[in-house]
C-alpha cells in the first residue's frame, strides 16, 4: 500500500462531497477539480487545484475535454512499482493520483423526463468520467476509486486506521463496484438509442438486465437451493421490491413469489378487496361494496379457510383494529397492505412471526415493463398481461343474457381467472371467490375440480375460463352445479356446439375474445 499523496475529485451527485474532500484536505491530501464540483470545494474553503491549471491546458468545447489528457490518465493508470512507467511519470512531468472520486453526469434521470429531448440525453452521455472511473479502476492496486457517496465514511475510517492508506482489499472492492456500474450506465444508453432506432419492436436486438441485489436468501425455492433477491431501481411501480418491510423475518423465495401473485391480483381491483393466495394461486378473493375491509376479508378467507393457512394475504385498503383482530386468529405467512393503523400494528406485533409489507397503492402500473421467464440455454420476453376490459363490451353469444348481478360475477371471475394457472377455471358471485381449478391438464377436469373444491354454494355463479372452451362438457359440468353465466374467451372450432349447450341450460354466455393463459 502506498500513501495517497493526491485526489482528483468530479463529481454530478454532490451529495457528502464537502465534508469528504474537507477530511482529504485536512490529511494534507493535494485536491484537483473540475468546474461546478471545484468551485463549490473553493466556496467552502477547501484547497483545490483546477483541471486546467494541473494540466495547462484549459477545458474546451463546453467542457466536452477536459479529463481527456495524458497527465492525468498518465497519473492514474501508471504502475508505481514498473520502473519503465515510473521513468516515462518523471520525463513527462505526470504525477500520481492515488484517488480518483467521480460520478457520472445523470444520463438515468434526465431520460426518465417525460419531455426529454434526444439533443439533451446525448449531452448526458459523460464520456470522461467513465474514462477516469475505469483507468482507477484497472489500476485498483495502486489507485482508491470512489463511485458511491456511501462509501466516502468507510474510505475516511481506512485512511485514519491505516496511516493514508486504503487496504488493497477494499480497494479491489471498490473498483468491482466501479466497473458494475459503468456497465449498467454504457447499456442504459444502448437500451435508449435502440428504442429510438427500431421504434417498431420493444424487443433490442442485445437485453441488458440492469437488476441490483436486495438481498440474499436463506435459500431458494427448496433448501438444497442457493437463492437471492434482485430489484430493478427503475420501477416504482407498487411492488415486493418497493415494499416496506414492518416486522417479521425477512421473505424467502416461496414468500416473494406468492407475495408478487397476492399483490398483482390485488392492484386488479379498485372496490375494497382482499386477496388470498396459497402456491402462486388465489385460493380466496373477496370485494365489499361497502367499503368495509373487515367484511372483504372474512369473505375471502370463507373460500377456502383449510387452503388459506399459511397464506399470504393482500389489502388494497389500510389494515384497521377490527382485521388486526381477525387476522391473528390465523396462521399467515405474509400481510400487505398499503398502510396500517398504530393500533393495529400493535395487534399484529402478538404474531412475532407475521411478516408485514407496507406498499402504497399510489402509482398505476406500468404497461412498458415486460415480463422475463428463463429456459435452459435462454430467456423468454413478453409485454406484461396488463389488458383489462370492460365486460359491458363483451360479446354475448346466447339467448339469454347476462343479469346485472352476473355482470358483476363475471367482472370478478374474469379478473381472478387471470392470476390462476392455466387451464383455470373459476366460480364466482357477485362478491365472492368460490370454487378454483387451477393447473389441470383438461379443461373440464379444471371445471370438476372447482366445483369440488367449493366450499362456498356453487349454484347461482359464473364460471370464468382463462381460455376458451374447447367442448361442450365444460359447460354441462357447470351447468350440473346450477352454474348460470359462463365468461370466456371464445373462438374455438366448437363454438357453435358449447353455444347450444349453454343455451339448453338456459345459460348466459359472453366471449372476451382474449385469453389469459398463465404458466
Amino acid at each position: 500500500m502506498a500513501e495517497i499523496q493526491r485526489a482528483l475529485i468530479s463529481v454530478s451527485n454532490k451529495t457528502g462531497i464537502v465534508p469528504f474532500a474537507k477530511a482529504l484536505a485536512e490529511m494534507d491530501i493535494e485536491i484537483i477539480s473540475t468546474g461546478g464540483t471545484a468551485a463549490m470545494l473553493r466556496k467552502n474553503g477547501i484547497p483545490v487545484i483546477e483541471i486546467g491549471d494541473y494540466t495547462g491546458f484549459p477545458e474546451i468545447m463546453n467542457g466536452r475535454v477536459k479529463t481527456l489528457h495524458p497527465k492525468i490518465h498518465g497519473g492514474i493508470l501508471a504502475l508505481r512499482d514498473n520502473p519503465e512507467h515510473v521513468k516515462t511519470m518523471k520525463e513527462h512531468d505526470i504525477s500520481p493520483i492515488d484517488m480518483v472520486v467521480v460520478n457520472l453526469y445523470p444520463f438515468e434521470e434526465t431520460i426518465k423526463k417525460p419531455d426529454c429531448s434526444l439533443k439533451e440525453a446525448i449531452e448526458n452521455i459523460d464520456i470522461g468520467g467513465p474514462t477516469m472511473l475505469r483507468s482507477a479502476a484497472k489500476n485498483y492496486r495502486f489507485v482508491t476509486v470512489v463511485i458511491d457517496p456511501n462509501d466516502y465514511e468507510p474510505i475516511l475510517a481506512e485512511l485514519k486506521s491505516n496511516k493514508k492508506n486504503v487496504s488493497d482489499p477494499f480497494r479491489m472492492r471498490l473498483a468491482q463496484k466501479v466497473f458494475a456500474f459503468t456497465a449498467r450506465y454504457d447499456s442504459l444508453i444502448s437500451t435508449y438509442l435502440d428504442r429510438i432506432c427500431y421504434p417498431e419492436t420493444p424487443f433490442p436486438e442485445i437485453l441488458h438486465l440492469n437488476f441490483k441485489r436486495a438481498s440474499i436468501l436463506r435459500y431458494g425455492e427448496n433448501p438444497h437451493q442457493q437463492g437471492s433477491f434482485y430489484a430493478d431501481p427503475t420501477v416504482d411501480e407498487p411492488s415486493i421490491a418497493t415494499a416496506q418491510s414492518l416486522q417479521g423475518k425477512p421473505l424467502s423465495y416461496n414468500n416473494i413469489m406468492d407475495a408478487d401473485a397476492a399483490l398483482s391480483t390485488a392492484k386488479e381491483f379498485d372496490e375494497t378487496t382482499c386477496v388470498i393466495i396459497k402456491h402462486a394461486n388465489p385460493c380466496g378473493v373477496a370485494i365489499d361494496r361497502e367499503e368495509n375491509v373487515l367484511n372483504a376479508y372474512k369473505k375471502a378467507l370463507a373460500c377456502d379457510p383449510v387452503s388459506a393457512f399459511g397464506g399470504i394475504i393482500a389489502l388494497n385498503r389500510p389494515v384497521t383494529p377490527e382485521l388486526a383482530e381477525a387476522l391473528i386468529k390465523h396462521f399467515v405467512e405474509v400481510l400487505i397492505a398499503p398502510d396500517y393503523t398504530e393500533d393495529a400494528l400493535e395487534i399484529l406485533s402478538k404474531k412475532k412471526d407475521l411478516r408485514i409489507l407496507r406498499i402504497p397503492f399510489n402509482t398505476p402500473q406500468r404497461k412498458d415493463l415486460f415480463d422475463l421467464r428463463k429456459v435452459v440455454g435462454g430467456l423468454l420476453l413478453q409485454e406484461r398481461d396488463s389488458h383489462s376490459l370492460d365486460i359491458e363490451t363483451f360479446k354475448t353469444v346466447t339467448k339469454r343474457t347476462p343479469s346485472d348481478e352476473e355482470i358483476l360475477a363475471m367482472k370478478l371471475g374474469w379478473k381472478v381467472c387471470k392470476h390462476v394457472k392455466s387451464n383455470a377455471i373459476v366460480y364466482t358471485n357477485s362478491e365472492q371467490l368460490v370454487g378454483v381449478g387451477a393447473g389441470q391438464m383438461s379443461r373440464v377436469d379444471s371445471a370438476r375440480f372447482g366445483i369440488e373444491k367449493a366450499l362456498l354454494e356453487v349454484k347461482g355463479t359464473c364460471m370464468a375460463s382463462d381460455a376458451l372452451i374447447p367442448f361442450r362438457d365444460a359447460v354441462d359440468v357447470a351447468a350440473s352445479a346450477g352454474v348460470t353465466a359462463i365468461v370466456q374467451t371464445g373462438g374455438s372450432v366448437r363454438d357453435k356446439e358449447v353455444i347450444e349447450a349453454a343455451n339448453e341450460h338456459n345459460m348466459a354466455m359472453v366471449f372476451t375474445g382474449y385469453r389469459h393463459f398463465y404458466h
